[in-house]
């Protein structure tokens, strides 16, 4: 049987004085000729010269050292001919992506961001900066010129990604070593985690609230003590919990195809909010009329924090979108694609400033929540478009931004015992084990039990 071995296939050393066998003892018994393989399959091989004798023993596994000239091939560099990777270092999902596998072009990572940003979050963005005394233009250009600092790493944080068709635990590893990049995947992980759960459950009380008023009042929706919420809740939260494991269990085909056809969905159903809202309040002058309550120096130093936390909104992303890259067919895909994240922001939060500026014209008082707003409207057929767009809006964020982080990172934990799949389970199963419920029971909890 031949032995199974690493070929290294070199080009002919262009001074064969200089070469490895002139490096070997004179002896007139050797060819000058190069061998087709340096260094035999044996068990045992003995070198002497005059000044030291060298024992060294060679499995039956060995390299193999073959010129290129002898193959006919012309390629520069190393060529491994066979080779079996550490299962406790890697399996199928950290290897880096084959061609096949790289199916994103520049539209797919397009709409990658718009699935992350429209949701329930950047709707009040802008809003809150207007809240605290900002113009509504002042507050919107906030958000824009953060994301298109934020555009800088994450650019340059998905190069590699696309480059080498690595994920972020493999890249971590140039950083951190192999045991080392544990920490920060990890850390990444942890906090992926307990978001998966809070988003999770954010949108299944979206469903609970746009339920029947029958069906709210129920018994199934009493309190129970040991379990912190109601059984029909509950409910809920599971049930928009296992749509988002379905689509997940799919790999990131089955992610990147949710998000590719979201998008446009998302987009429409937007627009309709928008449109509403500029019928409903005869346009949008209250909100164009609103200018800034702040001096000069109160907005600057209003600015810089506010820049720092919209920046930080989407850091975590920066960290693993090498996750997302990966998959990439070019690197002209991955930055046209990331390049549309600050006009997608800057859209989406002048669309949650404007719907939440015409409320006090159309209902007398200031309504922020989405959710109770669609509530407000009313109509069976408001309910269902609000149902489907908020689910969709929440599902799209919570999976990009919260459960392939986790994934990968328990891979790369132990690559013989998970798998992308596994990864994502557990993930969930953490979410639950968090009890977002009790950590979103008041602003107290959420604040110094979570963010603190």
């Amino acid at each position: 049987m031949a032995s199974r071995c690493i070929s290294f296939h070199l080009h002919p050393h262009p001074h064969p004085h200089l070469s490895l066998y002139s490096a070997l003892p004179q002896n007139p018994k050797l060819s000058r000729h190069a061998p087709t393989s340096l260094f035999s399959a044996v068990k045992t091989a003995t070198i002497k010269t005059s000044h030291y004798h060298i024992y060294q023993s060679f499995p039956k596994r060995c390299a193999t050292l073959t010129p290129m000239a002898s193959s006919g091939q012309s390629s520069v560099g190393a060529k491994f001919d066979g080779f079996e990777p550490d299962q406790t270092f890697t399996n199928d999902d950290l290897k880096p992506t084959t061609p096949s596998q790289r199916n994103f072009h520049w539209w797919e990572m397009a709409s990658l961001w718009i699935g992350l940003v429209v949701g329930i979050p950047s709707y009040y963005m802008a809003g809150s900066l207007v809240d605290l005394g900002m113009a509504w233009w002042q507050g919107i250009a906030t958000v824009v010129v953060a994301n298109m600092i934020l555009l800088v790493p994450l650019v340059l944080t998905g190069h590699p990604g696309t480059k080498y068709g690595i994920s972020f635990p493999v890249l971590a590893r140039s950083c951190f070593g192999i045991r080392g990049a544990h920490v920060p995947t990890l850390l990444r992980a942890l906090v992926g985690c307990g978001w998966y759960g809070i988003e999770s459950w954010i949108g299944g009380e979206a469903i609970f609230l746009l339920l029947p008023n029958s069906i709210k009042q129920s018994s199934f929706s009493q309190l129970l003590p040991w379990l912190g919420t109601s059984p029909l809740e509950f409910a809920c939260f599971i049930a928009f919990w296992s749509v988002q494991l379905a689509v997940v269990w799919k790999g990131m085909e089955g992610i990147r195809d949710l998000e590719k056809y979201s998008a446009p969905i998302l987009i429409i159903l937007t627009s309709i909010l928008l449109i509403w809202a500029y019928v409903k309040a005869n346009g949008l002058g209250h909100m164009l009329s609103l200018s800034s309550r702040l001096s000069s120096p109160e907005f600057w130093s209003l600015f810089f924090p506010s820049l720092t936390a919209n920046i930080s909104f989407w850091a975590t992303i920066a960290l693993n979108i090498p996750d997302f890259t990966r998959f990439a067919k070019t690197q002209r895909d991955q930055i046209i694609g990331q390049a549309g994240l600050p006009i997608f922001m800057g859209a989406f939060t002048f669309v949650g400033l404007a719907v939440t500026s015409s409320t006090t014209v159309i209902f007398g008082q200031v309504i922020s929540n989405p959710i109770q707003l669609l509530g407000r409207i009313g109509g069976f057929t408001t309910t269902i478009l609000a149902i489907l767009g908020i689910s969709l809006a929440t599902i799209t964020t919570n999976i990009a931004a919260n459960v392939v982080a986790p994934a990968n990172a328990l891979v790369n934990l132990s690559p013989s015992l998970f798998t992308f799949r596994r990864g994502a389970l557990l993930t969930a199963l953490l979410g639950i084990a968090f009890q977002p419920w009790r950590l979103l029971k008041s602003s107290e909890s959420f604040v110094y039990t979570w963010l603190v």
